[in-house]
């Protein structure tokens, strides 16, 4: 079964970084290479733990990451060693979309379509935020990978396990919100999935308006500064 289903394949060698969790229950962090790759996924060749379809795994090409599901795998002997299909999750970016042939690449109206399954779009930035296990009340502080005003992706090798309940602290520039929240997905070695689950609807919005600001500030980069005596903020 191919990884990429339907989505036409370009024959590419890419170097890329994978990890996750191995069937031994040690997290792995290595490079492999990825061929045959669509806009939806590939196939990854060179992977030294036993993995197994269903496994969630965090692949980077350069610098975009993404997280993919595999959904075949196959004993490539000692030269490729375990050779992997993936497919990304859902409302993840294409790491190598810029590789892609210009009639491979995601149109416009796909695009979108992850955007609009969602009632705060995700973005994709470093955001810290502090957060403790209720039970334990230990505070530790992450940054999300990805995040919306309704929630947020952490990158953690151990994550916690789903219906965990959190206190989360975030901040609107210096105002901070503290709420509730549960961890709605694990993948192991990987990360986990957040809800903002006592976030207040108003807040929630004014958090969003918020992060769609310091993306959009994140995307035009840093401001030329007109007066050198002016520090920037």
């Amino acid at each position: 079964m191919p990884a990429q289903g339907i989505a036409p394949r370009a024959t590419l060698d890419l170097k890329v970084r994978v990890w996750g969790m191995g069937a031994n229950n040690q997290p792995f962090f290595q490079n492999a290479m990825a061929q045959n790759v669509s806009i939806t996924g590939a196939c990854i060749f060179g992977i030294e733990p036993e993995l197994k379809v269903g496994d969630v795994i965090g692949v980077q090409y350069e610098t975009r990451k993404a997280r993919c599901r595999v959904v075949w795998v196959v004993n490539a002997g000692a030269l490729k060693k375990t050779q992997i299909g993936v497919q990304l999750v859902a409302d993840q970016d294409c790491p190598w979309a810029a590789t892609l042939p210009p009639d491979l690449k995601l149109d416009e109206r796909t695009e979108q379509r992850h955007d609009n399954r969602r009632k705060f779009m995700r973005h994709k930035i470093s955001y810290p935020l502090e957060m403790r296990d209720e039970r334990v009340n230990t505070p530790l502080r992450v940054n999300a990978t990805d995040i919306s005003g309704n929630g947020c992706y952490v990158e953690t090798v151990m994550p916690l396990g789903v219906g965990t309940a959190l206190r989360v602290d975030l901040w609107i520039e210096d105002e901070r919100l503290s709420h509730s929240a549960m961890v709605r997905t694990r993948d192991p070695g990987v990360g986990m999935g957040i809800e903002f689950t006592g976030l207040p609807e108003e807040s929630k919005k004014r958090f969003q308006a918020y992060l769609d600001q310091l993306d959009s500030e994140t995307s035009r980069g840093p401001k030329k500064s007109e007066d050198n005596s002016q520090p920037s903020r």
